[in-house]
């Protein structure tokens, strides 16, 4: 495929999308983010405090949440869906390994750690059944596609089963849509190859939607097997309206991930309303926390 096939491929994508998402059909949930959601005479967050709520969330569409830090008794429907993550650059071996005790006790879907913590985490996990993840290009997507290559290679070795790799933005807001490409694809071939699987974060805070569907296209194209709205380190995290706009132009069977500021019930309802099939998490204590004292 030449440069000028790939751009107007990618245009008829994004028109064709943008077009769907601005039908009024479209363009509004019904019963998200309304007051009356809140049950009676409750005075405390869902679904940090509400281990009910949470499970509507699952109930609505989501299978994997992340989470992080302390936790107490889990629900094991809804720990299997959640991807227990810590991507602090002053995390400590103690917190890892803290980390990875209760991912193995709760039977968490993965750990997500920074690189220099997946030999640890694959030690800590051995035979749990818990999959390492770990993050490439992280958080800026600026590298060089050789140094991401690098990054996954030494991942794979130190026992890591899902990559979250950043795109990059600078190269998509320069128009250099095959460079994109060729640098998702480098990094599924590899993954894919070693039987793990790939989430491209897009980082949409720093795009409008015409590039937010042209980097979906780009990462369908390279076979990647998730989009994720945000890093956590960008000016916001994801919105409604970037979810439900990723989830119609990779369509059903790709996975969608929205992460980034991400803190009550209607936000997580909203999500996976919006067709989010993984959402991230940073108030895991008090999400947690909700899902143990309800049982």
């Amino acid at each position: 495929m030449t440069q000028a096939e790939l751009d107007r491929l990618v245009g008829q994508i994004g028109e064709e999308i943008l077009a769907r998402i601005n039908r009024p059909a479209l363009s509004r949930v019904e019963g998200l983010n309304q007051p009356e959601s809140v049950c009676p005479g409750c005075v405390q967050r869902c679904p940090q405090t509400c281990a009910k709520k949470t499970a509507e969330i699952v109930a609505a569409g989501a299978d994997r949440v992340s989470a992080s830090e302390k936790l107490t008794r889990v629900d094991p429907g809804i720990a299997g869906l959640i991807d227990h993550t810590l991507l602090r650059p002053n995390a400590t071996r103690t917190e890892i390994v803290t980390l990875c005790a209760e991912a193995r006790k709760f039977g968490f879907a993965s750990v997500c750690v920074n690189p220099y913590w997946v030999n640890l985490a694959a030690a800590e996990l051995a035979g749990s059944g818990v999959a390492v993840c770990t993050v490439t290009g992280f958080p800026l997507g600026a590298t060089t596609t050789a140094a991401k290559l690098a990054e996954t290679e030494t991942a794979l070795r130190a026992g890591a089963t899902e990559i979250d790799m950043v795109q990059n933005v600078g190269a998509l807001l320069s128009g250099d849509q095959e460079a994109v490409r060729l640098d998702i694809a480098a990094v599924v071939r590899l993954a894919h190859a070693a039987g793990a699987s790939v989430k491209v974060i897009l980082e949409t805070a720093f795009l409008d939607d015409a590039q937010k569907a042209a980097a979906c296209a780009l990462a369908k194209m390279a076979k990647a097997d998730f989009v994720k709205t945000s890093t956590g380190f960008g000016p916001h995290g994801a919105t409604t309206h970037d979810v439900r706009l990723m989830r119609h132009i990779v369509g059903p069977a790709m996975g969608v991930k929205a992460a980034g500021g991400i803190r009550t019930l209607d936000d997580f309802r909203a999500m996976a309303a919006a067709g989010a099939s993984r959402i991230g998490a940073s108030a895991s204590v008090r999400i947690m926390e909700a899902a143990g004292s309800a049982r």
